[in-house]
């Protein structure tokens, strides 16, 4: 397959379908003893990191990226509010918001695709900018809407993207080959994407985005409309991406794939942080502390009021023969809804504690009103 000439410029529509300014990426690499040679130094360094330990001091030294009083408008649209953001190298970090909170308006300020009013924006310790194409080059993106030519095989497809990024054949072939095995494509590598099925193609997105070993790696939404077990090959392979020295910015609604793989999250709603830690320091930040339910036989409407007036219940609901009692933090909390139920002489079944799940805090934290 012919590759595109040394100036070629490509442009790609990226992240959900805001209107995007288009990306992109001229080659200006020299070949193999250039720009290829010194990226897989880099990549080798930093798996060296990870593996040896060390990422938490290089972490510290400079971040993958550093956003600080980021503005962003649109006439008199406010769509980012003195938004900072701080991810570290080497973890995977999950920004949450509902629809139209900014994710997008702020990854693509990140990205360059975008200008901005106020604020700075760093990667890697640099300013970056629509001609930073060095910096771009250690950047991947895997975008929520499949982005492939239909008229490329498997294989070819993963070529073109990785060409854009690195020149020498050789290099690339290597590249290409290690893409196919990660993602688990070697067996329809020569299958055109009409003929993949919804986990294959978001497979073969992965790859395209992935190919060129970047450093920083952009996941918007990577799971959407596949079964379990392809989400779950997707999840298994971030976290080897992460822990072959990779950083991960990972946007999705599927709040248990976030719990299950990001060290640090962030939920933001109005172009604004509104809360960020880690899992269990975001849930300690909410009111609810653990949810009850117990499995009853009839009972009594003055019974479930009795129980909403307990000292740490904040609500009670009564479906299905299940009561749900959502409470406050107390050690008490199991003790009093049983005593309760046992007073009004109610039949008990099965009983069960959790506590707040990612989903409770999301929804405490940006409320429950529908967004467009």
């Amino acid at each position: 397959m012919a590759q595109p000439a040394a100036s070629t410029k490509v442009t790609f529509v990226m992240f959900e379908s805001d209107i995007i300014p288009a990306i992109v990426t001229t080659r200006t690499m020299s070949g193999a003893s250039g720009g290829t040679t010194m990226e897989s130094e880099a990549w080798s360094t930093r798996k060296e990191l990870v593996m040896g330990g060390r990422m938490n001091d290089a972490a510290d030294a400079v971040s993958a990226v550093k956003v600080s009083k980021l503005v962003k408008r649109y006439g008199d649209m406010l769509a980012l509010d003195y938004f900072d953001l701080d991810v570290h190298q080497g973890e995977i970090f999950g920004l949450l918001g509902p629809n139209g909170s900014g994710k997008t308006t702020a990854i693509n300020c990140i990205l360059a695709l975008l200008t901005f009013d106020e604020g700075t924006v760093r990667v890697f310790g640099e300013p970056i900018s629509p001609t930073s194409y060095a910096l771009k080059r250690r950047i991947g993106i895997v975008p929520q809407n499949v982005a492939v030519f239909n008229e490329l095989t498997v294989e070819e497809n993963i070529d073109y993207f990785c060409s854009l990024y690195v020149s020498d054949k050789a290099k690339r072939r290597m590249l290409v080959d290690e893409a196919l095995d990660f993602v688990g494509l070697r067996d329809y590598r020569t299958y055109r994407p009409a003929k993949l099925s919804g986990g294959l193609l978001r497979r073969l997105n992965i790859a395209c985005g992935i190919a060129h070993k970047p450093e920083l790696i952009f996941f918007d939404e990577p799971t959407v409309a596949v079964d379990p077990q392809s989400r779950n090959a997707i999840l298994e392979g971030i976290c080897r991406l992460r822990d072959e020295g990779a950083t991960v910015v990972y946007t999705s609604h599927y709040m248990e794939e976030v719990e299950q793989i990001c060290s640090r999250i962030m939920i933001m709603d109005g172009g604004r942080v509104l809360a960020q830690g880690t899992n269990d320091e975001l849930k300690r930040m909410i009111q609810m502390g653990e949810r009850v339910t117990v499995e009853v036989g009839a009972v009594e409407t003055s019974t479930v009021e009795r129980l909403r007036a307990l000292e740490h219940v904040l609500s009670v609901e009564l479906s299905g023969g299940e009561i749900v009692c959502t409470c406050e933090a107390s050690p008490h909390n199991l003790v009093d809804i049983l005593d309760t139920l046992r007073a009004a002489d109610v039949a008990l079944g099965r009983v069960w504690s959790e506590p707040p799940t990612l989903n409770d805090v999301f929804l405490e934290i940006t409320g429950r009103e529908l967004r467009d």
